[in-house]
Order: C-alpha cells, then structure tokens, then sequence
C-alpha cells in the first residue's frame, strides 16, 4: 500500500469541501482505495489529504491526472499543493 499525502490552502473550506466530496466516485475509479481529510486546527483553509493506493505508480497517475487538476482548480485550491508518497513502517 502506498499512502499518497496531500496538503494545500484552499479559498473556502466548505466550498472545496463540496467539491471533493462530490469527486468520490471519479477518485475511485482512478484508484484510491481510501482517503482522509485533516484541516489545521489553527487555519481552516490549510487541508491535508491522504489518499490510499495499491501501488506506487497508481498513486502518481491519480496525481499527474487532468481529472484532478482541473477538480482542484474547480474546488478553490490556492497554490501549488504539497505532494509526497509514504509507505506504512
């Protein structure tokens, strides 16, 4: 398993929080076996985001997708998100 970590700003939290939620079907169907969202106890608008993935090359295809691009501008990130894979210790 690997583990896909995500954390970025975002405009409007429950605004994104609609569109993500709204993607489930479409994140599926390109892999993520699993997810959780996190917000900053000290800023709303900064999310981190797990997404669980059989390997290590499905994970990057579900980052380097258009699908998700465009889902993300869509849901008001604001920046560049941060993007790192980690496996289980």
């Amino acid at each position: 398993m690997v583990r896909l970590m995500v954390r970025h700003k975002v405009k409007d939290y429950p605004a994104w929080r609609a569109v993500y939620d709204e993607f489930d079907e479409k994140r599926r169907s390109l892999g993520t076996l699993d997810q959780a969202v996190y917000v900053n106890v000290e800023d709303p608008l900064d999310v981190t985001v797990t997404h669980d993935y059989a390997t290590l090359e499905t994970a990057k295809a579900f980052v380097g997708s258009t699908e998700l691009r465009e889902t993300m501008q869509r849901a008001g990130v604001d920046g560049e998100p941060q993007v790192w894979f980690v496996n289980p210790a």
